[in-house]
């Protein structure tokens, strides 16, 4: 099968490279091939590579500037997936999207359900939802939240760096969610499309920690001495989410057991020890409408 990955030089597109199975025709575009703002070009670009699935790990992720620059982020994270959706329309192929716990409002005391309904509160999480509703029901939408991976621009890159350049670091400590490695998230998106599925899920490492958390694990694990001090997040950075996030990250409802996997502070890349092989089995929690 011919496969497209958009966003492929990204921390899941490389992830779903490196765990695409053998039948699996790969082809893989990024930035510097394809501008997703430009349709016609996007729409020429499938014409040529004429694949017959695509997984769109492509998005406009940058939660803060969106708010200046929301035309921009409509245009990736809305407008090239409908064009995505149209090409595979014409030609009977499916697309699998990744999505945000950005379409919900972190209002919830419990983890959202797959249909449970959405009120974006950024314009991130206006444009993603706008994104998610260009699908068809053949079509296979996958939310998740706080992904991270050894290689890329994350969260955890940033901390070892920032631990390496001061003698003392502060890390927001009232955000909760769960950490999701893009090796896990990547398996289980590879897992859906080999079962045919179709319809919404929502994937996160299990587990659940604020950034503070997180920062500690890293810190922990050896990457560098520096003391870590816990910190209350500034209301006035996040467009209208309440800081404790716990029920938008986390996502879950239900933890499917065979879907049973390593926690968030087992992952390969955050111990920083040879990853797993997740092609068998380090899926971790999932729902499903």
């Amino acid at each position: 099968m011919r496969v497209l990955i958009t966003g492929a030089g990204g921390q899941l597109g490389g992830a779903l490279q490196r765990l695409a199975p053998e039948w699996a025709e790969i082809s893989a575009i990024d930035v510097a091939d394809c501008d997703l703002t430009d349709v016609p070009m996007l729409r020429a670009r499938l014409t040529v590579e004429a694949p017959e699935l695509i997984l769109n790990a492509a998005a406009y992720t940058a939660v803060d500037k969106a708010e200046s620059d929301e035309e921009t982020a409509r245009a990736i994270n809305a407008g090239a997936v409908a064009a995505m959706v149209e090409a595979m329309a014409e030609t009977g192929g499916k697309v699998v999207h990744v999505s945000t716990d950005y379409v919900f409002d972190g209002t919830s005391s419990s983890p959202y359900a797959p249909d449970a309904p959405r009120n974006p509160q950024s314009a991130y999480g206006r444009t993603k939802a706008e994104g998610e509703d260009a699908l068809r029901a053949e079509d296979i939408l996958v939310r998740t939240a706080w992904v991270y991976e050894a290689g890329g621009a994350n969260f955890v890159r940033t901390m070892i760096r920032l631990m390496k350049e001061r003698e003392e670091l502060g890390v927001v400590a009232d955000q909760i969610g769960a950490p999701t490695w893009a090796t896990s998230l990547a398996a289980t998106i590879w897992g859906l499309v080999e079962k045919g599925a179709g319809g919404t899920f929502h994937h996160s490492d299990a587990g659940v920690a604020s950034w503070y958390d997180f920062a500690v694990a890293m810190r922990r694990g050896g990457s560098c001495a520096r003391p870590v001090d816990a910190h209350s997040a500034d209301p006035s950075a996040h467009h209208g989410r309440l800081p404790d996030a716990r029920a938008a990250s986390g996502l879950l409802a239900a933890r499917l057991p065979q879907d049973a996997c390593d926690a968030w502070r087992g992952s390969g890349s955050l111990a920083q020890q040879p990853a797993p092989d997740a092609r068998r089995g380090n899926k971790a929690w999932l729902t499903y409408s």
